[in-house]
């Protein structure tokens, strides 16, 4: 009896996950049958949670004793799962799972190229109808997906298939007494509620699995239509207001994660976020890990706000650190805004914007600095931490978009600098 074939895994060094249960063992056993014909080395890695004492050890000596058996060589990673979610803040399934694919990522950044998990067709369906009732957007029907190096050679396999072919072999394996305990989401699906929906109508998990597998198609096809919209600058990513609200949201989320922001993030993220589509430009939300998101003009733009240099620097020639900026006045380059280094008055010093103060741009007339900065455009948040060249309230230049018209060069400068800035990183 074949459950599947090999031979898209020949010549990879190919890991399987072993917990001991049916499932990883049928799978253990179809690589350790076949691996020389397809020229895989094989291994195989067992994760050690500590959750269930005795019942645990006992699994990971048969996983050991198995390996030996079969002559797989075996890497075995402990932990107690129990100890890490509480200082975590996780229920055990999640910090188990975890720690699972913190123990794949270390086998495969040195000793496999693939790590193999069991989980089957009915695991899919299972996945997809708890997903489902919890209120999943399609991005989460893309569950147990093959993906960094972790791949799922049964996910087109049923569970009665697997049982079949560890009866046609005689396989032993253990079972875990967790499983039947339907005080779990999961197990009350798999033994009363999925049951029930085949019962009702006959390949019921099997259509959930195409469902999902065609949700999946949808999403990744919005996703890069989303991901095309995005543009970022100076690490920061702007998402226009008027896209559709498939795409709006997906942008959204996809700039929150290439900020960082990977897991961290709530339904109730993204609504604060589509809520200022309909504020005026300037607003803003607080989003996790310290990050904000505020409309200006017509987009939204994702960013770390930056708190503004508060001191003063005395005037002179160099390279001088403010906010997130690196100012530079030098007497050489080919970019930068010219000045006139004999016209600023003594006593000036490198700063950032303050109440009160005031600019006279080149070839125009005296204004409040913060009324300039808003005619140019600038977000009050950018506006706030430029670096700039003051003696009390006048300013005589903002690096970066204007000097003014009492530092522009003439014919009577003796010595021309530029003022150029880069942002820090």
């Amino acid at each position: 009896m074949e459950l599947i074939s090999l031979e898209k895994y020949r010549n990879l060094r190919v890991c399987v996950a072993v917990s001991g249960g049916i499932d990883s063992i049928c799978l253990l056993h179809v690589f350790a049958r076949s691996a020389a014909e397809f020229q895989i080395t094989l291994s195989a890695v067992t994760c050690e949670h500590g959750i269930r004492g005795g019942e645990s050890e006992r699994d990971l000596n048969f996983v050991q004793s198995v390996c030996a058996d079969w002559k797989v060589p075996l890497r075995v990673f402990s932990a107690d799962i129990p100890a890490r979610a509480k200082e975590n803040r996780r229920g055990l399934e999640e910090e188990g799972r975890a720690f699972r694919y913190e123990c794949f990522a270390e086998i495969l950044q040195s000793d496999a190229d693939a790590v193999a998990t069991a989980h089957h067709r009915d695991d899919f369906a299972e996945t997809v109808l708890f997903r489902l009732v919890r209120g999943t957007s399609l991005a989460g029907l893309g569950c147990i997906a093959e993906r960094n190096g972790i791949v799922r050679p049964f996910l087109n396999v049923s569970r009665a298939e697997i049982e079949a072919y560890a009866q046609a072999h005689s396989l032993s394996y253990v079972n875990d007494s967790t499983n039947a305990d339907e005080q779990y989401a999961r197990n009350a699906i798999r033994h009363s509620v999925l049951p029930v929906l085949e019962n009702l109508v006959g390949g019921a998990g099997e259509r959930l699995v195409r469902f999902a597998l065609r949700a999946k198609l949808d999403d990744d096809f919005l996703q890069t239509l989303a991901r095309e919209k995005i543009s970022e600058r100076d690490g920061d990513f702007y998402v226009p207001v008027n896209l559709p609200q498939p795409l709006f949201s997906r942008a959204c989320i996809d700039a929150l994660k290439r900020l960082g922001v990977e897991k961290n993030y709530s339904d109730a993220n993204a609504e604060e976020i589509e809520k200022l589509k309909g504020l005026q430009s300037g607003r803003k939300v607080c989003l996790p890990c310290g990050f904000e998101a505020a409309r200006e003009g017509d987009v939204i733009v994702l960013y770390r706000p930056v708190r503004p240099f508060e001191g003063e620097i005395p005037f002179g020639r160099g390279n001088f650190r403010l906010s997130c900026y690196e100012a530079e006045i030098t007497e050489s380059g080919e970019d930068g805004l010219r000045a006139d280094f004999g016209a600023f008055p003594e006593g000036c010093v490198l700063r950032t914007r303050r109440e009160g103060d005031r600019i006279t741009p080149f070839h125009g007339k005296e204004k409040p600095l913060k009324a300039f900065l808003t005619d140019r455009k600038i977000p009050a948040r950018i506006g706030r931490a430029l670096p700039l060249i003051a003696k009390g309230s006048e300013v005589y230049a903002v690096f970066g978009v204007e000097i003014s018209d009492f530092v522009k060069v003439t014919d009577k400068t003796s010595l021309v600098v530029r003022l150029r800035m880069k942002r820090n990183g």
